[in-house]
């Protein structure tokens, strides 16, 4: 297996992950994955509801489990939960095994995607915007620590963003450095 051939986007909640990962699998004919659905149906529970019973350790547990699982595939595009930077195991996994790619949002725009949200156990707060900005303060540096490929979210559509990834992915994959901006 080829570092090559696999895609995983990491960035926070909102940022666009799920949607854009599926654009780039169909792009590639790759098979799609997100850590956080495969939770669910493996545990036949939303994730509040893990949380609420196990907590968040407990939670990212069950996620190092399933990222070490589909991270030994070949061929696929992974869409991560937000804080799955927050294991070193999965940095570890993540950054050996494909080709990673940081989409970064601001807290504001972010908050603007998931404020009616309720399937966000981190955001039942007073203030979530507060909690967005905290979440990106921590989790920043790590993303970028594991990122391959970092592209603003912005207010660009996810198609003009998956047709910019396209073009960063061939790039990489080609030999060809990437320039140091994100766009």
């Amino acid at each position: 297996m080829s570092k090559r051939d696999n895609l995983y986007l990491v960035g926070l909640m909102g940022a666009g992950k799920t949607t854009v990962g599926r654009l780039l699998a169909k792009h590639y004919g790759c098979t799609f994955y997100d850590s956080d659905h495969e939770i669910v149906a493996r545990t036949g529970v939303k994730i509040p509801v893990i949380f609420e019973i196990e907590g968040e350790a407990g939670f990212r547990k069950r996620e190092e489990a399933v990222i070490a699982e589909l991270t030994a595939l070949s061929g696929i595009v992974l869409a991560t939960g937000g804080g799955a930077v927050l294991s070193p195991t999965n940095r570890e996994n993540l950054k050996k095994n494909g080709v990673v790619i940081y989409l970064r949002g601001t807290p504001e725009h972010l908050y603007e995607r998931t404020r009616h949200d309720r399937n966000r156990p981190l955001l039942q707060t007073d203030n979530p915007l507060a909690r967005l900005r905290e979440l990106y303060q921590q989790r920043d540096p790590l993303y970028r620590e594991v990122a391959d490929i970092v592209v603003d979210t912005g207010r660009q559509g996810v198609g003009g963003m998956a047709r910019v990834l396209c073009g960063k992915v061939d790039l990489l994959r080609s030999g060809l450095p990437l320039p140091d901006t994100a766009d």
